[in-house]
């Protein structure tokens, strides 16, 4: 059996002065990992070498455990809040909770990979991400001949993993997989080329599966914690909507233990304000309602504000005009209580809808977008214009944080949460529902003018997610 333990001690002693490919090499994966981990996370690197990659993450709190203690002895004194122990990867369990573990690059040297990944679910809250390296087997001829050659550090047989072998251990484990991706495209210190074969080329067709690096995000199966009096805040923005609203608050179910109903409206030209005034006065139902006017313009605004009004565990946006029937919301909320969704994004393009709910045009855009955004977040989606879309309002305060950067670039707010939720790593899944003609009122899109928008976002999304570096 394979010492790795005696393989970690020798590139200890061995690797002193990495060359100047193995240097550009770790940095790209450094940055790699600092686009999909926040600074200030609580970050576990199982099997860290050096220690270099957790130090670069700027945690809050960073662990450290490497199966051998000459590479810990080599560990820079300036540990950056960082620990770090020695531990066999196989049999040592840490029960401190993490928000991302790191294993970069350890795979193909484990005995028992499987073992070892069913004991980092002990390290693990509801919302941990875990980050897989591993070297593409298709570079696996070019490594034996840079070894040949002395180009490349002489290492011992490997697992020679391919992805699929990994994929099915971590289902195995207990873990679900996000996004799979293949990096370095060149994984050297190339002035210029590094931005055009990593940042572009190996995210384009063909391409895309040549990469030095298979990168693998995925979590636990596990079942967020919602307890307490209010599971769910329902906010239904309202622009033009009067003959809606009694509607509405008939319709809304109780999701979970309590639902909060919070309507905003927003800058309407009919009577919309005076009808949600009289209509929650006169409500008698189950829920609690709240209401108030949006301070800007725009439906993300509206989303903004009623969202920061809300107490419940769980949000939803329901839109005021009930194409999408509020009937379908229990299911959006099953799937964020079970776990199987951590992002619920209503499809209004699986069953069939009736005549004037959506016209031909505006199909076209939503596929068009669909298929666009699904290329941008690397999940798929099938309906990225839905209204209807719920989280839970932890992952919403940390989403708010990771498109700070963005700026105000969206007026109607489903880039905003889509791009979030795949900054967060969330698992995004469609919730179909059956969309229904209009009963009040005209529709508050302009095909032409929004469309344009829409295109100029979803460049925007490709820049900063897709063509990142």
């Amino acid at each position: 059996m394979f010492d790795y333990r005696k393989f970690f001690d020798w590139v200890a002693e061995n690797d002193s002065r990495p060359r100047r490919w193995q240097s550009g090499f770790h940095r790209q994966l450094a940055a790699l990992h600092r686009h999909h981990i926040p600074e200030n996370s609580s970050v576990l690197e199982w099997g860290c070498g050096t220690g270099d990659l957790l130090k670069s993450l700027k945690p809050a709190r960073g662990l450290g455990v490497d199966i051998s203690d000459k590479m810990i002895a080599k560990t820079n004194p300036d540990t950056q809040g960082c620990e770090f122990r020695q531990g066999d990867l196989h049999d040592t369990i840490i029960e401190e909770k993490f928000d991302c573990i790191v294993a970069s690059y350890l795979t193909g040297y484990l005995t028992d990979i499987q073992k070892c990944l069913e004991n980092l679910n002990k390290s693990t809250h509801s919302r941990t991400r875990l980050y897989i390296s591993s070297l593409n087997t298709l570079w696996h001829p070019l490594l034996v001949l840079g070894q040949g050659i002395g180009a490349v550090v002489r290492q011992p047989p490997s697992n020679w993993l391919s992805q699929g072998d990994l994929l099915n251990l971590l289902e195995l484990s207990g873990w679900e997989v996000i996004t799979t991706s293949a990096e370095q495209l060149l994984p050297f210190r190339i002035p210029l080329l590094n931005g055009l074969y990593n940042r572009f080329l190996v995210r384009l067709p063909v391409f895309r599966h040549l990469g030095a690096t298979i990168f693998i995000v995925a979590r636990p199966k596990s079942k967020p914690s919602l307890d307490s009096e209010i599971s769910c805040s329902v906010v239904v923005p309202a622009r033009n909507e009067s003959g809606n609203i009694r509607a509405a608050l008939e319709r809304i179910p109780t999701l979970g233990q309590r639902t909060e109903v919070i309507f905003v409206e927003g800058n309407s030209t009919d009577d919309t304000w005076e009808a949600i005034q009289r209509e929650t006065a006169a409500y008698e139902g189950p829920h609690k309602v709240s209401f108030c006017q949006q301070p800007g313009k725009g439906k993300w605004d509206a989303v903004f504000t009623g969202f920061g009004k809300a107490s419940g565990d769980v949000l939803v946006i329901q839109d005021g005009d009930l194409t999408a029937p509020p009937e379908d919301l229990p299911k959006f909320f099953d799937a964020i209580a079970a776990g199987s969704a951590e992002f619920a994004n209503g499809s209004r393009l699986v069953y069939p809808m009736e005549k004037q709910a959506m016209r031909f045009l505006n199909f076209l855009g939503n596929k068009f977008f669909a298929i666009a955004l699904s290329a941008v977040l690397r999940q798929p989606i099938k309906d990225s214009l839905c209204g209807t879309k719920m989280l839970l309002r932890t992952d919403y305060q940390r989403l708010l944080i990771r498109i700070e950067e963005f700026g105000d670039f969206d007026p109607f707010g489903d880039f905003n949460l889509l791009f979030g939720s795949a900054l967060l790593d969330l698992k995004i899944r469609d919730i179909p529902v059956r969309y229904r003609d209009r009963t009040y009122g005209e529709t508050n899109i302009s095909r032409f003018r929004h469309g344009l928008i829409l295109l100029k976002m979803t460049w925007f999304g490709l820049r900063k997610l897709r063509f990142h570096g």
